[in-house]
C-alpha cells in the first residue's frame, strides 16, 4: 500500500512548461465534416507544400546519404556561402559575413528557442505582433517570458528583450515597408532589444515586395539584428526540415556554441539539399509560378462568394472575411469540403477571419473554386 507521497507520485507532477493547445488538433470536427464531401476534403488549412522536391535537391540529398561522420553544427563552408549568395540575388542584402550563417532545423526549431537561446527569460518581455505565427508565443512560455502583442503602429514596451517582426506575415500576408522596419530596429534599439525576423514567406511578393531587416534600405548594422529563412516555402523542403538564421555575427556566433552543446544539427544530407537549393533560382521561380497560378484562382472565387480579402500582398495565405465569427466561416467552407485555419488561432484580433493556404496541388484549387461557385 502507497502514501502517494514518494518519488513516482512527485514525479507525475511534473508537466513542463505551460502552452496552450496545439492549434489545429482543435479542427478535428471540421475535417471530418469536409472529409465527407462526395468528392474529398481540399484542406487550405496548414501550408504544407504538395509539389514534388526539385530532383537537383533530391540528388544532392543522396551524393552524400554515406557518409558516416558527425555534420558540423555550422554547416559546411559551401552551405553558408550559398546562403550569402542567395541573399544578394535574390532580395539585394550585401555584406552578409558568410561565418554569421547558421543552419537550423526548419525554422519553427529557431522560432521557439531562440527567446531561450538568447538568454530571454522571467521578468523580460517578447514583443510579438497582433496577428502572428504561434510559436512566437510559445518560444516566449518556454523561456518563462512575458508576451505582449503589438499593433502595427504600436512600439514595443520597456522591459522588450525581443521584437519579432514577420514580413510577409504569417497569417496576414502583409508586408511592411522599408520605413517602417527601421522604426522597429530603431525603437529596439533604444531598449536594448534583439530583433528577430521572420522572413519565410520573402521570395512571394505579389501585390508588394518584401524587404528583408537585412537590406540596406532597412540598416546597414546589423547588430542586434537576426533573419530567419526557411526552405520549406519556396524550394519545397518542409520534409528536410530546412532553415537558417544570419544577421549579427556576435548573435550568430553565441547561438553557434549553444547549438553545439544541445546537439541542434541539421543532418549532412539535408545540409548539401539546402546549398543545392540556395545556389538555383530557377526552381524558386518555378515554384512562385505555380502558387501564383493558384492565388489568381482562389481569390476571385472567394470574392464572388462574398468574402472580402484584406492585406495578402504576399505569402502563401489569402487573409478573408465573411463579417462573422471566425468559426461560423471555417463550419460554412468545412460543409464545402474545404478546411481552412480560424484567425483565432494567430491571435484574438483574428475573431472573424479565416486563413486560406494556397498550398493544394492545381486540381484541389480548382474544385475548391467551384464549390465557392
Amino acid at each position: 500500500m502507497t502514501s502517494g507521497t514518494g518519488p513516482a507520485a512527485s514525479s507525475a507532477g511534473r508537466r513542463g512548461p505551460s502552452l496552450p493547445d496545439f492549434p489545429w488538433d482543435s479542427l478535428a470536427g471540421q475535417k471530418a465534416r469536409a472529409q465527407a464531401h462526395p468528392d474529398g476534403i481540399v484542406n487550405l488549412s496548414v501550408g504544407t507544400p504538395v509539389d514534388p522536391v526539385p530532383a537537383r535537391l533530391r540528388e544532392a540529398l543522396a551524393s552524400v546519404s554515406d557518409r558516416p561522420g558527425y555534420p558540423a553544427t555550422h554547416g559546411t563552408p559551401e552551405l553558408r556561402a550559398a546562403a550569402v549568395g542567395a541573399l544578394e540575388r535574390r532580395f539585394g542584402i550585401r555584406g552578409v559575413d558568410p561565418e554569421a550563417v547558421l543552419p537550423t532545423i526548419g525554422s519553427k526549431e529557431l522560432v521557439a528557442w531562440l527567446p531561450m537561446l538568447l538568454g530571454v527569460g522571467e521578468g523580460d518581455v517578447v514583443a510579438i505582433p497582433e496577428l502572428a505565427y504561434p510559436t512566437y508565443e510559445v518560444g516566449a512560455k518556454l523561456a518563462g517570458a512575458t508576451v505582449v502583442r503589438l499593433g502595427p503602429d504600436d512600439p514595443p514596451p520597456p522591459g522588450t528583450a525581443l521584437l519579432w517582426l514577420n514580413s510577409p506575415s504569417n497569417p496576414t500576408g502583409r508586408v511592411l515597408e522599408a520605413e517602417r522596419l527601421r522604426a522597429s530596429v530603431r525603437a529596439a534599439r533604444e531598449l536594448g532589444a534583439v530583433v528577430a525576423s521572420d522572413e519565410c514567406y520573402l521570395a512571394l511578393g505579389w501585390d508588394a515586395d518584401p524587404v528583408s531587416v537585412l537590406h540596406p534600405s532597412v540598416t546597414e548594422d546589423l547588430t542586434g539584428v537576426l533573419a530567419v529563412h526557411s526552405l520549406s516555402k519556396s524550394s519545397n523542403l518542409a520534409g528536410y526540415r530546412a532553415g537558417f538564421v544570419t544577421g549579427d555575427p556576435a548573435l550568430v556566433k553565441r547561438l553557434l556554441e549553444l547549438r553545439k552543446h544541445a546537439g541542434m544539427i541539421v543532418p549532412r544530407p539535408v545540409q548539401e539539399a539546402v546549398t543545392a537549393a540556395l545556389d538555383d533560382d530557377e526552381h524558386v521561380r518555378v515554384q512562385r509560378e505555380l502558387y501564383a497560378a493558384r492565388r489568381a484562382v482562389l481569390r476571385p472565387a472567394l470574392e464572388a462568394a462574398g468574402f472580402t480579402v484584406e492585406h495578402s500582398e504576399a505569402g502563401l495565405y489569402l487573409w478573408a472575411t465573411r463579417g462573422e465569427p471566425a468559426l461560423e466561416t471555417v463550419d460554412w467552407l468545412a460543409e464545402r469540403g474545404i478546411l481552412v485555419a480560424p484567425g483565432t488561432f494567430y491571435g484574438p484580433a483574428g475573431e472573424r477571419h479565416v486563413r486560406i493556404a494556397l498550398t493544394e496541388s492545381d486540381e484541389r484549387i480548382d474544385a475548391a473554386a467551384k464549390r465557392l461557385g
